[in-house]
């Protein structure tokens, strides 16, 4: 136990937890009765088809992700173009990058009449055609030999104003406006009007103290912009504001929790207080794995400011495909609960599992902080779900989901409580299936949009997350209007997948120290990021500090003598850490003499010997 770190004793036990034994109480806190899966089922099973109905109406995100999924070589291109032009600084080095990518794809087969708009619109600026660059009739039939040959002209900067063309074409779509000005007024249109709306300024982590205050800024001007528009509604029914905290605060690392909570905690206090006095709901986002503890610590001093008292505005989001999310919302659950004051917590699947796969491989730890299997993320998100429908009224329940099925089930998991919730999606995604939910021709359940507000240019990392939260054809967003796949696949229990499973764990996955096979062990790493590994490793390291070390030359397996020196800490070097003996002449002969004298007898040894030796 970490008492003087009490959340963590709350939440890390399972951080790096076994997967088999996780999914299976998982699955046991999900499971549902065999009449409750029925009418789940049939349920989910009406969406999918509802949706299928509606496929000619398709545009936006949707769209574009079932054209570019990460199955075909273009959807692979524009995550890495999007991605890396975000680090290149100069126009030159990013005309290369362009034209070596985009010539490699095959950006006519994704032209299609039937298609919406937005993605032809998305293509033919990719491809940069018509009125861009006007091809003759022999390119239009070798669009892919005209890109070639355009590619070949580094210097001509139209490729890369062409690409920086279609990626204002997708802003338009997957952002709600450039300012949150725009994205208010878009949000009373008649076809935006039956939603709630949850606003995200785009942009990443802070990388100085001035992005810090920029982005600080522009939280302030939204809540203002928001508050003007609220015209006294309760929280739950107006507007709300999505921040991270990475922006807010360029050292937002565990290492340096100090700081972060004398000094990033504030400024989200401050935003809360705006927030509270512009009646005006305030959300903080989930970001990477190693953060969570650090963040519920901010979450927890804010929500317990008396300047808060009686606000039900203030609330965060949970990523299910986390080990820790049950934990989680056991603890935001007795927060709530001490403090009196409502939370709102955003229940989410996910959007950072690449990014921690490979974080844990690359550092050698015990095991992943996120399942490696979809179908346990699932299982764990409906676990999540009923664990936030049967707490007290101090959670208000927010569910974010572009799945039928999921959907299906947390609308059953309300009606046999009665509770209040809400569902959420993304900007530009799930239109088809929550026309069938939202206002007065659907179920009248309540359903909030998360929407992006900024530039193209804020857009790209938002656009990287997107491809690869929902890019996969595999994933649930394709998979709903593929017609070679049955309804009744798409809709399947989660927890009769998990069930049925032999192995929980993905066997594709290896634990990140065997990810180069049991043959050559992967290097053992320390999870920092859990004080629990960290004090032991301190305790290690204070205890080896304490100790008073020798060093001195071995000859023949014994330690020579001669004067003494002391050795500093290079670190502290009024620290003296112990005494050494340098080898002088005679030690070095002798150690010479004392190899010549044992090389017959290595020689005659067996070579796999010798190697378990050394």
């Amino acid at each position: 136990m970490t008492s003087d770190r009490p959340v963590a004793d709350a939440i890390n036990r399972n951080y790096l937890g076994d997967e088999e034994q996780l999914v299976r109480a998982l699955a046991d806190a999900a499971r549902v009765t065999p009449e409750q899966r029925e009418r789940i089922a049939a349920e989910a099973h009406r969406f999918v088809e509802g949706v299928r109905a509606a496929q000619t109406k398709r545009s936006g995100l949707d769209a574009f992700l079932r054209k570019y999924d990460l199955s075909s070589q273009e959807g692979v291109i524009l995550m890495c173009l999007a991605e890396a032009l975000l680090r290149i600084p100069d126009d030159a080095t990013a005309d290369k990058l362009i034209a070596d990518k985009i010539a490699a794809g095959d950006w006519a087969q994704h032209l299609d009449d039937a298609e919406s708009l937005f993605v032809n619109a998305s293509t033919w600026g990719l491809m940069l055609t018509g009125r861009i660059v006007r091809p003759g009739d022999a390119d239009l039939h070798d669009p892919r030999g005209f890109v070639a040959k355009l590619a070949g002209r580094l210097g001509e900067p139209v490729l890369r104003a062409a690409f920086r063309q279609a990626m204002r074409i997708m802003g338009h779509q997957f952002v709600m406006g450039r300012t949150i000005g725009e994205a208010l007024d878009r949000s009373r249109s008649a076809e935006h009007r039956k939603y709630r709306h949850s606003f995200d300024m785009l942009g990443e982590a802070a990388l100085t103290s001035a992005d810090a205050d920029r982005y600080l800024a522009a939280y302030h001007n939204a809540i203002a912009a928001v508050a003007a528009s609220v015209a006294g509604a309760p929280p739950e029914d107006a507007p709300s504001i999505s921040v991270k905290l990475s922006a807010l605060f360029p050292r937002y690392e565990f290492t340096q929790r100090a700081r972060v909570l004398g000094e990033l905690a504030p400024r989200l206090q401050e935003l809360a207080a705006a927030a509270h006095a512009g009646g005006v709901a305030l959300t903080v986002d989930a970001e990477e794995a190693e953060r969570l503890e650090l963040s519920l610590e901010i979450i927890e001093q804010v929500a317990r400011s008396p300047r808060l008292e009686g606000w039900n505005g203030f609330g965060l989001a949970v990523q299910a495909y986390q080990r820790r999310a049950l934990d989680v919302i056991r603890w935001l659950s007795a927060l709530a609960d001490s403090t009196g004051r409502r939370l709102n917590v955003r229940l989410v699947k996910g959007a950072y599992w690449d990014t921690e796969v490979k974080r844990a491989q690359e550092r050698g730890l015990a095991g992943y902080p996120v399942f490696t299997r979809k179908v346990n993320t699932d299982v764990s998100y409906l676990a999540c779900a009923r664990e936030l429908i049967a707490a007290g009224a101090n959670i208000y329940p927010q569910f974010a989901t572009h799945n039928a099925q999921t959907v299906a089930t947390v609308l059953e998991f309300g009606r046999a409580t009665g509770r209040r919730f809400e569902l959420q999606r993304l900007h530009g995604m799930g239109e088809e299936l929550y026309d069938q939910i939202v206002g007065e021709q659907g179920l009248g359940v309540p359903c909030r949009v998360y929407a992006p507000v900024g530039s193209h240019e804020d857009l790209l990392p938002y656009l990287v997350r997107r491809l690869l939260e929902n890019g996969a054809n595999t994933s649930f967003v394709n998979r709903i209007v593929d017609e070679q796949t049955a309804a009744a696949d798409i809709v399947r229990d989660p927890v009769a997948e998990v069930d049925a499973l032999k192995q929980k764990a993905h066997s594709r996955i290896p634990p990140p120290r065997l990810l180069y096979g049991s043959a050559r062990l992967n290097s053992r790493g320390v999870n920092i990021a859990d004080p629990a590994d960290r004090n032991a490793l301190l305790a290690g390291v204070q205890q080896a500090a304490a100790q008073k070390w020798i060093g001195a030359p071995l000859v023949d397996g014994k330690l020579r003598d001669g004067p003494q020196r002391q050795v500093r800490n290079p670190a502290n070097l009024s620290q003296i850490i112990g005494t050494a003996v340098d080898a002088d002449e005679k030690s070095i002969e002798a150690a010479f003499a004392s190899a010549v004298k044992a090389q017959v007898e290595w020689d005659a040894t067996p070579a796999g010997e010798r190697a378990e030796t050394l």
